[in-house]
């Protein structure tokens, strides 16, 4: 089996495409990322085709911001469909194709034409539950949105409808597309894994403290707005909080509006694994308030580094851990039940320790990348040897 994987950046593919490389499945990788910064994946070179020409201009472009919002959505529209058509032109003979959601139509549709199926893979919850998640949130907080760029939303309709099959991360992106009448015969649950190589315990927190983390960029959609009431209501004297990854001054510049922001909260920006792997292990917790993502990696990260989460309903937590084993796992939108649990952790170093602990072992349960390529040839292999599902089969509409 010869399978051709489609990336408009990195996310999970690279993971999955070592994992097809082990067992000798991969015929080759497609990416929007400049050949330079894809080096160190441990890929054959010859196996790697890159088309960096729009999406590297536009992620280096440092005034983005002044294109407003018309200009920024017209940019990431032409990126998926350049890169889209460049792969659609340049794909090898292969049984399976895997093109990741949102750039994937032409050239899904091409290697169909070529005799091989066609696996649509989406990271996050069905692109319409997406968008109505966020409006919701951007409401709630009366703030303008104009929702997710319809031209985007029709691209990933058609590729959910052409794809012989949708692989998703998690529970809750599986349901949010049975709620969209998806035929749960299309759908694949796939759950990320994590690298347990370079993620491990190093550094132990600090008695005597108690530092939150949170690990993403920021936004609405990632409910730090959330996170911050949270902390407000922590009573612990050495207690701090940590943001690392992609941050928007102008999102902060919001939350110390709304009074929010606490003067000791530290912005880290970008962090390197290596040094994120040593973060996670000295933090006490780490919370992921999200309102809509697949399965957040983070989460696995931070657990196989021994420090346990708090993550909202709508991240993919109950696919990696227990609520109140490895973590604690809250509905969206409850900076109440956030509170409580941390509180419960800045009160007990021993709860603390024992879902540390708990949190190492069930990472190594879980086997790291190497379970989850397996389960995706698994899936591949259904796929070559089942009748190809009607694209329009609805299931009966259910409540998300």
């Amino acid at each position: 089996m010869q399978i051709v994987l489609s990336t408009i950046g990195k996310f999970h593919t690279f993971d999955l495409a070592r994992e097809l490389q082990r067992h000798g499945a991969l015929r080759a990788i497609f990416s929007a990322y400049p050949r330079f910064k894809l080096r160190n994946e441990n890929l054959p070179a010859t196996a790697v085709h890159t088309f960096p020409w729009i999406h590297a201009p536009y992620m280096g472009f440092p005034y983005r911001r002044f294109l407003g919002r018309r200009g920024i959505r017209l940019w990431e529209y032409v990126d998926k469909k350049t890169f889209d058509r460049f792969v659609s032109r340049r794909i090898p003979a292969c049984d399976i194709f895997v093109g990741l959601s949102g750039s994937a139509l032409n050239s899904g549709k091409a290697a169909q034409q070529g005799g091989a199926r066609y696996v649509c893979d989406r990271g996050s919850s069905h692109i319409c539950v997406q968008d109505r998640l966020l409006r919701e949130e951007y409401s709630l907080w009366d703030l303008a949105f104009d929702g997710i760029d319809p031209r985007v939303i029709d691209l990933e309709l058609a590729e959910y409808a052409a794809a012989d099959c949708i692989t998703v991360p998690s529970t809750f992106s599986l349901n949010s597309f049975i709620s969209q009448g998806i035929s749960p015969a299309k759908l694949e649950r796939i759950s990320y894994g994590v690298n347990l190589e370079r993620f491990h315990p190093t550094v132990p927190p600090e008695p005597g403290k108690f530092d939150v983390l949170f690990v993403g960029g920021m936004s609405l959609r990632k409910g730090i707005q959330y996170l911050l009431q949270a902390y407000t209501k922590i009573r612990h004297q050495g207690k701090s909080l940590t943001f690392a990854g992609s941050f928007d001054p102008t999102f902060i510049a919001l939350m110390k509006k709304r009074s929010l922001w606490p003067q000791d909260a530290r912005v880290l920006g970008h962090v390197p694994q290596q040094a994120l792997k040593e973060l996670m292990s000295r933090s006490h917790v780490m919370v992921l308030p999200s309102i809509e993502e697949g399965l957040a990696m983070v989460q696995a990260q931070a657990m196989a580094c021994g420090c346990p989460v708090i993550a909202s309903e709508h991240t993919g937590a109950e696919d990696l851990f227990s609520d109140d084993q490895e973590g604690f796992i809250v509905p969206i939108r409850r900076p109440d039940e956030i509170a409580d649990r941390l509180q419960l952790l800045a009160d007990s170093p021993a709860l603390r320790a024992r879902l540390s602990q708990a949190c190492i072992a069930r990472m190594r349960r879980l086997g790291g990348w190497r379970e989850y390529g397996d389960h995706a040839l698994r899936t591949y292999s259904r796929l070559m040897t089942s009748a190809p599902p009607a694209a329009a089969q609805l299931a009966p509409t259910l409540p998300l």
